[in-house]
């Protein structure tokens, strides 16, 4: 259930959600559509890092949390978008985040051991608070379709939730 509800939400991990406050016009349901996919790639492919280069079993569990969970809701993007006969649109935000989130990746691939945790699960907190930011003043007042406005709103409930559980994990590491 906790896969299945996390819809929009957590397509929206790892690269910096600043790109998303600085857009000059709300974005469509297409380009809404675009940027939630291209953010759960994103943090698919930081939490594969994650699991790879972490040997500390809570950063472990978290990033296969994160891997498990946008993986899902890709998948529901994919099918929302699919019923809505709807093409996402790539666009300046989505192409700030996937630079953001290369950039953070090679960072985060020169750590070994506690730096690298401690860089991953820092950076998981921060742009948690700044998603949940702009799905609130951003993201959702911009969505147009009730069902993507109303998976947006499911999606920020759940989307709090992991940066409760990014901080917990982040009180765990010294």
């Amino acid at each position: 259930m906790f896969i299945r509800s996390t819809a929009a939400l957590a397509a929206f991990l790892l690269a910096s959600a600043a790109p998303l406050a600085e857009a000059a016009e709300k974005p469509t349901d297409p380009q809404i559509a675009h940027i939630a996919y291209t953010a759960g790639t994103l943090d698919i492919e930081a939490a594969k890092l994650a699991i790879k280069k972490s040997k500390t079993k809570e950063v472990v569990d978290f990033a296969k949390d994160m891997e498990r969970d946008h993986a899902a809701v890709n998948k529901q993007a994919l099918d929302l978008v699919k019923k809505l006969k709807v093409t996402p649109e790539d666009n300046a935000t989505s192409q700030a985040l996937t630079k953001a989130a290369k950039e953070e990746r090679a960072k985060l691939a020169k750590l070994k051991g506690a730096a690298f945790d401690k860089a991953y699960i820092e950076n998981e907190v921060a742009y948690h608070k700044q998603v949940d930011s702009a799905l609130e003043t951003l993201l959702i007042p911009s969505a147009s379709n009730a069902e993507l406005k109303s998976l947006l709103e499911t999606g920020l409930k759940i989307f709090q939730g992991h940066e409760q559980h990014a901080e917990h994990v982040a009180g765990t590491l010294k």
